[in-house]
C-alpha cells in the first residue's frame, strides 16, 4: 500500500484546485474516524479517503468517467476493497448500487465534509471550530442549502449503523481536528 506521504504527492500532482486538496484531506480525516469506529483499518480508510477524488480534474468531473479512470491509476498502490470504494463513491460511473460498508462509508464520508464545509461558511468568523453538530443536522434538512451536497450519500451512515447525529459529530470532530491544514 502507497505510504500516506506520497499518496498526498500523487494526489498533488493531479489535483491543482486547492479547495479540492482540502475536500480531500477532510475526507481522509473523516473516513478515519469512520475506520476507527468500526474497527477498520485506519490507514487504507484514510488514504481511500484522501484519493478518491484523484482522477476529478482529469475527467472534467464526468459522472460517468470519475471513479472508474481512479481505479486506473491506483491499482496496486491500494487494496482492491479501497479502490472498488473510490470506484463506487460515484454509483453514476457504474450503475450499480454500493452494497459494502467501505463503499458507504466513504460516500458518506466525502460528502459530509461539503455540508460542514458550507455550514461553516455561514458562521460569521468561517471556522469549524464554532460549528455544532445541531447546525449540520438542522442543515441536513434545508434542501435549498448547499443543494448539491446529496443527502441520501451522507444518510448512508446509518446503513453502517452510524445514527446521523452521531455521524455528523464524528465528521466534524475530525475536520476540526485539522483545522489550521484546512485553512477553516
Amino acid at each position: 500500500m502507497i505510504s500516506r506521504e506520497n499518496a498526498y504527492k500523487l494526489l498533488n500532482q493531479h489535483i491543482q484546485n486547492p479547495n479540492m486538496i482540502k475536500h480531500c484531506i477532510a475526507s481522509e480525516a473523516v473516513l478515519s474516524a469512520i475506520a476507527t469506529k468500526l474497527g477498520q483499518n485506519t490507514e487504507e480508510w484514510g488514504l481511500a479517503g484522501l484519493l478518491h477524488d484523484i482522477d476529478v480534474e482529469i475527467t472534467n468531473g464526468d459522472p460517468y468517467k470519475h471513479g472508474p479512470y481512479a481505479a486506473g491509476m491506483l491499482a496496486g498502490l491500494l487494496s482492491p476493497e479501497a479502490v472498488d470504494a473510490i470506484v463506487m463513491h460515484n454509483e453514476m460511473a457504474t450503475g450499480k448500487e454500493r452494497t459494502t460498508v467501505f463503499q458507504h462509508a466513504l460516500a458518506a464520508g466525502e460528502t459530509i465534509t461539503g455540508l460542514i464545509m458550507a455550514t461553516a461558511m455561514v458562521y460569521p468568523d468561517k471556522k469549524l471550530a464554532s460549528v455544532k453538530t445541531k447546525s449540520i443536522t438542522k442543515r441536513m434538512k434545508e434542501r435549498a442549502f448547499a443543494a448539491s451536497v446529496k443527502r441520501e450519500n451522507i444518510l448512508e451512515c446509518e446503513l453502517i449503523g452510524i445514527p446521523i447525529d452521531e455521524f455528523a459529530e464524528m465528521a466534524l470532530i475530525s475536520m476540526q481536528g485539522i483545522s489550521d491544514e484546512l485553512g477553516f
